[in-house]
C-alpha cells in the first residue's frame, strides 16, 4: 500500500488526509490499516512519531462512517489527560467532513459538562480509565453498543496501575467487539494484557521494538552534579536560532519548578512554561497550544504529562533526569525527530544514573554516544549532603544487584577495624613478653 487510495478509504477521509499534508502512508499505517478495516484484532508495536494515531483512527472512522444512534460505538482509552485531548483533536481533523459525533472525558475538571455532551448522542468516546468508570458508575454512560475497543499507549498505562480500571472496563462492555492495542515498548506486563484481551491478534511492528526512530541524533554527557548540570542546560539554551524548540524533561514536579525558576531568572525571558500534575487544566492546555503555536521555546515537563505532545518540529530533548522506568527514555526522545524530521536527543548523566544508562542501552539495542562538556561550562564541586545522597544511591544499585554486598559505608567501617586490631596486636604481644 504506498497511497492513502490504495486502502480504498471513502472520499470525505481521503480530502482530510490530503489536508493534513500526508503524502504517503507511514510503516505502522502500512501494516495495520488494512488489517483493522478487515476486522482482525492488532497489536501494534510503534513509537510515539510514527503515525500511529492515524494508523488506528482512519480504518475506525471508516468503519463508523455517520452519526447514528444515543451511545458509543467506539472506545479509545489513553493513559493521560493530555494524550486523551490530542487523540480528540485528530478525530476532530480527520472526521471534518463526516457528520460523526466525538467528545474525550478525562480528570482535572468537574465531569458535568462532559456528562452534558454525552447525553446529547455521540460515536467516539476519548478516555482515561478512571474518569470513564466515574461516569460509567454514575449512570450516565451505556457502554453496550461498543464495537470497537482501543488501548493506546498500553505501556504506559501499566505503568500508571491502570490495569484493574481496564479489567472493570472489559467487564461491561460487549464481548463481541473488535480489539486494538498500540504500545511503543512490549514488555512481559503489556504481553500479559494482549493475552488477556485480544482474540487471536495479527503484531504489527513499526521498528524494532524499543528502538529509537531513525531521524533522532543521541547524545550523552557525562556530568558531576546538580549545579554542573543546570551551568551545561544554560549553555546548551544560549543558541536560540539551534534550540529553537525544545522540551526538557526532569522525573519529578520539583526539578521541573526549579529548572524553570532557574531559567526565567537566569535568561530573562518569558518563552518558557512548565507542565506537571499540579498545574491548573487551563495551564496545561494554554501551555500546550503556546509551545504548538511557537510562541514559546521551551517546555519544562515530567513524563506523565508530555505523552500528548505531538509537535512535528520540536528541535531538542533534553533529559535532565534519567528515567527510572526505561521505556519512558523512549517515549521521551520520540518527541522530537516526529513526522519524518530530524531532532536532537540529549541526556544528562550522574553517576548514578550510569546505572539506569546501562539499562536503557541494553533496551535500545545500541549505546547512546558520549560527548565531552563545553570548556565553556563551569563545572561546580559537588556539595557534602549531595555526595552522600549519590554514593548511597549507588550503594542501593550495588546492593539490588548482589544481595550480599553490604555497602560502601560498612566496608570502609571494616578496613578502619582491621587497622587498630594490628597496634592492640603489638600492645598485646608486648604484654605477654613483659609478663614472661
Amino acid at each position: 500500500m504506498t497511497t492513502f487510495q490504495d486502502f480504498k478509504l471513502n472520499k470525505q477521509l481521503l480530502s482530510a488526509v490530503e489536508d493534513a499534508g500526508f503524502q504517503t502512508p507511514t510503516e505502522i499505517q502500512q501494516k495495520a490499516i488494512s488489517l483493522i478495516l478487515a476486522g482482525h484484532d492488532v497489536l501494534g508495536i510503534a513509537q510515539t512519531g510514527t503515525g500511529k494515531t492515524a494508523a488506528y483512527l482512519l480504518p475506525l472512522l471508516m468503519k463508523v462512517k455517520y452519526a447514528q444512534g444515543t451511545h458509543p460505538r467506539a472506545l479509545i482509552l489513553a493513559p493521560t489527560r493530555e494524550l486523551v485531548m490530542q487523540i480528540d483533536e485528530h478525530i476532530t481533523f480527520l472526521s471534518k467532513y463526516l457528520d460523526i459525533r466525538h467528545t474525550s472525558v478525562y480528570g482535572g475538571i468537574g465531569p458535568k459538562t462532559q456528562i452534558e455532551t454525552i447525553g446529547k448522542g455521540i460515536d467516539i468516546l476519548v478516555a482515561t480509565p478512571g474518569r470513564l468508570l466515574d461516569i460509567y458508575l454514575k449512570g450516565d454512560l451505556v457502554l453496550k453498543e461498543i464495537k470497537t475497543l482501543v488501548l493506546d499507549e498500553a505501556d504506559k498505562m501499566m505503568d500508571m496501575g491502570f490495569m484493574p480500571q481496564i479489567r472493570k472496563v472489559l467487564e461491561v462492555i460487549p464481548v463481541k467487539r473488535q480489539n486494538l492495542l498500540f504500545s511503543a515498548t512490549f514488555p512481559e506486563k503489556v504481553e500479559r494484557l494482549s493475552a488477556e484481551f485480544l482474540e487471536f491478534p495479527v503484531r504489527v511492528e513499526a521498528t524494532p521494538e524499543s528502538t529509537p526512530v531513525e531521524t533522532v541524533t543521541q547524545v550523552l554527557y557525562e556530568v558531576p552534579n546538580l549545579k554542573t548540570k543546570i551551568n551545561l542546560l544554560s549553555f546548551l539554551l544560549k543558541d536560540a536560532q539551534a534550540f529553537n524548540r525544545v522540551i526538557i524533561f526532569t522525573r519529578t514536579k520539583q526539578n521541573a519548578d526549579n529548572i524553570y525558576k532557574f531559567l526565567t531568572r537566569k535568561m530573562l525571558t518569558e518563552d518558557i512554561r512548565v507542565l506537571h500534575a499540579n498545574k491548573g487544566q487551563n495551564t496545561r492546555i494554554n501551555s500546550m497550544e503556546a509551545f504548538k503555536e511557537g510562541n514559546v521555546r521551551i517546555l519544562v515537563t515530567t513524563d506523565v504529562v508530555a505523552r500528548g505532545i505531538d509537535i512535528s518540529l520540536v528541535s531538542h530533548v533534553i533529559n535532565f533526569d534519567v528515567p527510572l522506568i526505561y521505556e519512558d527514555y523512549v517515549h521521551r526522545i520520540g518527541r522530537t525527530g516526529r513526522a519524518n524530521q530530524t531532532g536532537e536527543a540529549i541526556t544528562f548523566m550522574t553517576e548514578p544514573e550510569a546505572y539506569h544508562i546501562a539499562r536503557i542501552e541494553k533496551l535500545i539495542r545500541m549505546p547512546i554516544p558520549r560527548k565531552s562538556l563545553p570548556a565553556e561550562v563551569e563545572v561546580i564541586e559537588t556539595p557534602f549532603e549531595e555526595s552522600q545522597a549519590m554514593a548511597m544511591e549507588i550503594d542501593q544499585q550495588r546492593k539490588k544487584e548482589d544481595p550480599t554486598y553490604q555497602g560502601a559505608f560498612h566496608e570502609k567501617k571494616a578496613k578502619n577495624r582491621k587497622r587498630p586490631d594490628l597496634k592492640s596486636g603489638s600492645k598485646t604481644r608486648g604484654k605477654k613478653f613483659k609478663g614472661s
